[in-house]
């Protein structure tokens, strides 16, 4: 059974940082593409980064692109997201999901995290 824990979320004053950690049980970091997605109150949850298996190729939505990095690290089982530059609008509920492909949708992706919560203030 795949389990992905997200960890390292909180509140921070705007331009700050913070590093969210997503860990997967046996290989399943290394072994499909992953997700980060973020949901605020009362909105859609939105795709923020994703990286793929085999070239590690990565992507992001535009609103996050030069302030958010994604990566992992295969022998930890571990998947990051660090956060630069941080403000208020990046507020919201923080999750990682584990899929054969990167889909651009939440649904999509076979094994999904809980989440952790991300706050940004003015």
């Amino acid at each position: 059974h795949v389990q992905l824990v997200e960890s390292g979320g909180g509140s921070v004053q705007a331009g700050g940082s913070l590093t969210l950690t997503c860990t997967g049980s046996g290989d399943t970091i290394s072994t499909h593409c992953m997700s980060w997605f973020r949901q605020a109150p009362g909105k859609e949850r939105e795709g923020v980064a994703a990286i793929r298996t085999g070239d590690g190729s990565t992507t992001y939505v535009d609103s996050v692109k030069g302030r958010f990095t994604i990566s992992r690290d295969s022998a930890k089982n571990a998947l990051y997201l660090q956060m630069n530059s941080l403000k208020p609008e990046d507020t919201a509920m923080y999750s990682c999901a584990a899929g054969r492909q990167c889909w651009p949708a939440w649904d999509m992706y076979g094994y999904r995290g809980q989440g952790t919560q991300v706050t940004v203030s003015s």
